[in-house]
């Protein structure tokens, strides 16, 4: 006789899910035993928060939610920064947590907190499931909220008794195809007409156009209307960066060599931008280029980005419109192809200089030898985030993985543990800060377990550098920002993963390519030297001046 936890994991089916990734509890057994039978995998992880991390990753690579799970309480809580993640980050996950019977409380009040409650900040939907001939229906909804625009977490409570109560007569519910909606043709020719009129315009592509759908509308627009670009941190890799479109990444909100582009355009094609990053530049109540709003959503109205124009709907129907519009139309503006030169040149300062510790330059340089076009870097958060989002060229969609939304570290390993998991055929090397590892570093024993191919570069400066840099840049003292490590090499080799040590500058290279060479998991601790970033990103960014040849 079928039970409820049985139709829960036919309605998992139903949606296509193979993997469920988390650490189950006494409340979860019906769950795990329906599992054990069905076609789903359950990957055991070693703390909820990395599940959460995982399972948010497989939305945001695929489009399609990933599921994690994990038991009430203390299991569910841990799930919180995972959802708080993929809720600003937009990416599609179900989470599914235990709960104490809801027919009987023969433990009184041991071990519950209000989870639904705690998740409703945190996720676009969240609901506790009381029979279980409501389980299908839950289901489908959370599957279809979770991945509709904006895309996010949706949370599932599912209590013991009801796991295991009777559910025959019950069945899933098949799934449906949807459209978007689309935006009007008159919106679309005011928006045309706008971007006509304008002498200098630039197009801005933001977290949005790295959805797996929107990859090749977004080159058709780019390649037929031959406007100069530049993207968002998390809206790098959605265009080729190594076309001569490119202009550059807005790694900070202003004053960076890309904000010369910003600076010098009267109007701003803002497409999938969303203002839950941090601004890639601020807009002006007077003066400055106004905006075109591009997206699946009407704009956030912020102090910092209030559109002129917005165009709403799909967006892959939105540039293939305006492109059919403005194809053939469009005079490049010969001031910013100037400019481009500049930027870029400016980003490839000192990339190749010698000093140990190694530099974050020269550490983006030797990743970009070392990574195919299609392989992928994920991010964990720290200094080195801004070094990358600036310094390193994407070419392939969902390439370079980091977070400019909750900005949390810890995320940086099971990221890339997704990225493993989805593409065993690709290079993929997670990049952290030895603070932000350690936060999930037990992980590595999952990675192990599970087989995967995989390159975790340790970037060791003995402290929370971003944190300690900006302490100092504000004029505080050195304080409270300093710790001791492991030895990474060994702490690797404990967990049945290999370990090496970069002692020369000329040795990174040649020790990442032997790292992936080698297959397995291989750790690569590298000590890293982060004067550049007064020097670059306080004084000589403080001291730049225009190019006057282009303005």
């Amino acid at each position: 006789m079928p039970k409820g936890s049985d139709l829960f994991v036919a309605a998992l089916e139903n949606e296509g899910v193979d993997r469920i990734f988390g650490v189950p509890g006494e409340e979860n057994l019906d769950i795990v035993e329906s599992l054990r039978t069905s076609r789903i995998e359950l990957v055991l992880t070693r703390h909820e928060q990395a599940a959460a991390f995982m399972a948010a990753t497989h939305g945001r690579l695929t489009g399609k939610p990933g599921v994690c799970l994990a038991t009430l309480g203390p299991g569910a809580l841990n799930l919180v920064t995972g959802a708080a993640y993929a809720h600003l980050g937009a990416m599609p996950m179900i989470l599914i947590t235990g709960q104490k019977p809801v027919m009987s409380a023969k433990q009184a009040r041991f071990q519950i907190v209000d989870i639904v409650a705690s998740m409703r900040p945190l996720t676009k939907m969240t609901r506790q499931i009381l029979s279980p001939a409501a389980i299908p229906a839950a289901v489908r909804d959370a599957f279809r909220v979770a991945a509709e625009e904006r895309p996010g977490p949706v949370h599932l409570e599912l209590p013991e008794d009801v796991a295991a109560a009777n559910a025959e007569g019950a069945s899933v519910i098949p799934r449906h195809a949807y459209d978007r909606p689309v935006a009007s043709a008159a919106v679309l020719d005011n928006a045309a007409k706008m971007i006509l009129a304008a002498k200098r315009p630039l197009v801005m592509i933001g977290a949005a156009g790295n959805r797996p759908a929107l990859v090749e509308p977004l080159s058709g627009f780019m390649a037929r209307t031959r406007l100069p670009f530049f993207n968002t941190q998390m809206g790098k890799g959605a265009v080729d960066g190594g076309s001569n479109l490119y202009v550059g990444t807005a790694a900070l909100s202003e004053g960076d060599y890309v904000h010369e582009a910003i600076e010098r355009a009267d109007l701003i094609v803002a497409i999938g931008h969303d203002t839950i990053e941090k601004p890639p530049f601020l807009m002006k109540n007077d003066g400055g280029p106004r905006v075109v709003h591009v997206s699946y959503e009407s704009a956030t109205v912020e102090q910092v980005y209030h559109p002129d124009i917005e165009v709403i709907g799909d967006i892959g129907a939105s540039v293939k419109g305006l492109a059919e519009r403005l194809e053939g139309r469009v005079s490049p503006d010969e001031g910013m192809l100037q400019l481009r030169q500049r930027i870029l040149a400016r980003l490839n300062d000192r990339t190749e200089e010698n000093r140990f510790p190694v530099t974050p330059q020269r550490l983006v340089h030797d990743v970009r030898r070392v990574m195919p076009e299609d392989g992928i870097a994920c991010l964990d958060n720290g200094m080195y985030k801004i070094w990358f989002a600036r310094n390193y060229r994407t070419h392939v969609a969902n390439t370079l993985l980091l977070d400019n939304a909750l900005a949390t570290m810890g995320a940086g390993l099971p990221s890339a543990m997704m990225a493993a998991i989805l593409h065993p055929e690709r290079r993929v090397m997670a990049v952290c800060g030895d603070g932000g590892f350690m936060m999930n570093s037990q992980e590595m024993e999952t990675a192990v377990r599970l087989g995967l191919n995989l390159v975790v570069v340790i970037l060791n400066d003995s402290a929370y550098g971003m944190i300690r840099w900006k302490q100092s840049v504000d004029g505080f003292p050195d304080f409270g920002m300093t710790f001791g490590n492991p030895d990474f090499v060994r702490y690797a080799e404990a967990y049945g993963a290999k370990g090496s040590r970069v002692s020369a500058v000329e040795d990174l290279f040649p020790v990442l390519e032997a790292a992936f060479d080698g297959g397995g998991v291989h750790l690569v601790d590298v000590p890293i030297d982060y004067s550049e970033n007064t020097r670059v990103l306080v004084d000589e960014l403080r001291n730049r001046t225009p190019d006057v040849e282009c303005s």
